[in-house]
């Protein structure tokens, strides 16, 4: 349709040359111009045409060029743009007008210049936040070469980056706040007062002038450490002062009050507490060097305490001989300080070992305090099943002792093989120890045994008096004749004959009365009290050997000895009890 118009337009142009010349023509003719001018003429009137459409060729010749220089000029820019940018080259559509094309470059330029002078001013918008945390940080920039034109992909790194130096900015002040304040609260307790410049930053007023450098930050720690160390150390002098001024408070014997006000007064910070704990100490040591005496005796008594403690013997207390020295001089404090000193150290690696030989000698006292009810014959007057009780808790302890006794020796052993040395209980090793505790036992029950044998015999030579039924009192006699039954060899029996003559108003005859002290009816005290002698005394073994015995089996023979012994000793018993009823009805 466009190719239509110029066509007709170029016709018309064409028809109206025609016409204008024709009209020359026609005015020529009128005029009567001769043919020679008329061809000059002419001529004149073809090269003003051409000239003119000369003119308007070169002038869109020209228009061509430019624009095709500007395609050009477009081309290039845009494929440097696309290289900064870091963008796909742009396709040309070849089958475009020159025009057209030259339209469509010029605008992808502007868009392409416009994308670029955006990245330009975000990139600069990110580098200023970034400089600032990096700043802060002392971290390093996301690098980015200078001059050049950052990618999509560039931009999102610096973003990324921006975000990760924020959190760890976050983090770090949080550290630092937290570190601030602990150096803060140690310096107080401690009474340190700021001596480096990186002390001086972390507790001063404006946290914000601090850099958050991972080196400060591990310099911030360091410092917590140091202090911490401090404190420890300030806190182990403090309480070694406290405890040797409060030792020379007790041998100076000073009153409670004073005691309360000093610890009143010392209250503060470590430091001042140690300096004042160092001046106090200070003026009883001259308190000390005045009041030799008095101090050396105080020290003395805690040396008996502590040698209770660790269960020392005789000779291990009468080694130390300064104890008995009367020489009252700075010389002998330091001995018996010393000597103290070492005591005290030697309990607390030992405390674990006396503990469990206390809880030995614990229920070793109450097995003997059970052993000693068990001699005793009232024992079984009791009512409400005490007894059965005692009978019970008895056995529970003499099973326990060995399992403790087998304990207590795994501890010594393993103590020794550490420590490379011996430990003694009351100058013994500890299962000497308790060997001989369960032989002095062993001859005290047979001592005790002796002695109640002995005093039955002495007991059986006595005839009791017998009271008569209407008041009146008989002797009687000692027998004159004894026989042996038959079942029971070697059993002496008391036959006695009773005189009695009546003494009341009726006149009745005297009558004789016989009798057998093994064959008649016990006394009550008699029923009620069972026989000790009808069970094997096991009193005198230690735990292990009531259930086991390394001697053999024993023959008929000597079982038969045995037995006969036995019933010997019943009747001696039996006789005993007798001769003390009577006595008790007497009086």
């Amino acid at each position: 349709m466009k190719n239509r118009k110029s066509e007709v337009l170029a016709f018309s142009l064409v028809s109206g040359i025609n016409k204008a010349i024709a009209r020359l023509v026609d005015i020529w003719d009128s005029i009567g111009i001769q043919e020679e001018q008329r061809v000059e003429r002419m001529e004149a009137v073809k090269k003003h045409i051409e000239l003119l459409m000369n003119e308007m060729i070169i002038e869109e010749e020209n228009l061509k060029l430019r624009i095709l220089k500007n395609i050009s000029a477009c081309r290039e820019e845009l494929d440097i743009l696309y290289h900064e940018l870091s963008l796909e080259p742009y396709q040309i559509d070849l089958s475009q007008t020159v025009l057209q094309l030259e339209k469509d470059l010029r605008t992808k330029l502007e868009d392409l210049v416009k994308e670029k002078t955006d990245r330009l001013k975000e990139l600069k918008s990110l580098q200023e936040e970034e400089k600032s945390l990096c700043i802060d940080l002392c971290a390093t920039p996301y690098y980015i070469p200078t001059g050049s034109i950052p990618s999509h992909q560039q931009l999102q790194d610096v973003k990324e980056h921006i975000k990760c130096l924020s959190l760890e900015r976050e983090s770090r002040v949080e550290v630092f706040s937290g570190l601030r304040q602990e150096i803060s609260r140690l310096m107080n307790e401690i009474g340190h007062n700021p001596e480096t410049t990186l002390e001086k930053d972390a507790v001063c007023d404006d946290a914000d002038t601090f850099l958050l450098t991972s080196e400060n930050i591990k310099a911030l720690k360091l410092i917590v450490c140091q202090l911490e160390v401090k404190k420890e150390t300030l806190i182990s002098t403090r309480d070694d002062l406290v405890e040797k001024v409060s030792n020379l408070w007790n041998r100076l014997e000073f009153s409670q009050e004073d005691k309360n006000n000093f610890e009143n007064d010392i209250k503060g910070s470590l430091s001042d507490e140690v300096r004042k704990l160092q001046n106090e100490l200070d003026r009883l040591d001259e308190l000390k060097r005045a009041n030799m005496e008095e101090v050396i005796e105080n020290i003395r008594h805690e040396l008996m305490e502590y040698w209770d403690k660790c269960t020392f013997s005789t000779e291990q207390r009468e080694s130390f001989t300064a104890f008995y020295s009367d020489n009252f001089k700075e010389e002998l404090l330091i001995k018996h300080e010393k000597e103290l000193a070492r005591l005290k150290n030697y309990y607390d690696q030992c405390k674990v070992l006396f503990d469990a030989v206390n809880k030995w000698e614990h229920n070793w006292q109450l097995f003997q305090d059970f052993e000693k009810k068990a001699s005793d014959p009232n024992r079984f007057s009791n009512r409400g099943g005490t007894l059965l009780r005692e009978s019970k808790e008895r056995a529970k302890i003499q099973k326990m002792l060995p399992k403790l006794e087998e304990e207590i020796k795994g501890y010594i052993e393993a103590w020794e093989a550490e420590q490379g040395t011996a430990f003694y209980v009351k100058g013994q090793r500890f299962m000497d120890y308790v060997a001989n505790q369960w032989e002095e036992l062993k001859t005290q029950k047979e001592k005790e045994k002796s002695q109640r044998l002995q005093k039955g015999d002495k007991s059986s030579l006595r005839t009791p008096p017998v009271k008569r039924p209407h008041g009146g009192t008989t002797i009687m006699n000692t027998p004159s004749k004894t026989r042996k039954l038959p079942c029971t060899p070697n059993a002496s029996v008391m036959r006695t004959t009773v005189s009695s003559t009546s003494s009341n108003s009726t006149g009745s005859n005297s009558t004789g009365s016989t009798f057998h002290s093994v064959t008649g009816k016990p006394p009550l005290s008699v029923q009620k009290t069972p026989h000790r002698s009808r069970l094997p005394d096991i009193s005198h073994l230690t735990p292990l050997q009531e259930f086991k015995s390394d001697k053999p089996a024993a023959s008929y023979t000597q079982f038969a000895v045995s037995s006969n012994k036995e019933l010997e000793k019943k009747s001696n018993n039996i006789e005993a009890i007798l001769n003390s009823t009577a006595k008790d009805g007497l009086h």
